[in-house]
């Protein structure tokens, strides 16, 4: 049993550096009402608290409608970075996408969510 323990407890110490990421901006955007076929963005923020450069290994999004930026120099320990993550309005309606940041050496990706309604442009 103890044999079988071991290789979870180290996967979970190896996963459990995901507190070295501090949002400074809160993890949800909501964009309120607007205009079809206008792309509006937004600015995510986060201090690298750990004790070494990391660099975010990749961005996912649900769909094209949602478009990441960032970097892909290293964030030195104790710097910020920014993801910008900009939505196309193209569908009517309201809309709640989630998008995934993955740091390097931190196992589970980090949840940032955008929000709105797009409104008919006249």
């Amino acid at each position: 049993m103890k044999k079988l323990l071991l290789p979870f407890l180290l996967l979970f110490c190896l996963s459990a550096n995901a507190q070295d990421i501090i949002w400074l901006s809160p993890n949800t955007h909501d964009f309120g009402e607007m205009k079809q076929f206008k792309e509006q963005s937004i600015d995510f923020e986060f201090k690298n608290n750990s004790g070494e450069a990391i660099v975010i290994d990749n961005v996912r999004t649900p769909c094209g409608c949602t478009t990441p930026d960032w970097s892909e120099e290293p964030i030195p320990a104790g710097s910020t970075g920014i993801i910008s993550i900009a939505y196309d309005a193209r569908k009517l309606g309201y809309f709640h996408k989630k998008v995934k940041v993955y740091f390097s050496g931190i196992r589970k990706g980090q949840k940032l969510f955008v929000e709105g309604e797009v409104v008919d442009e006249k």
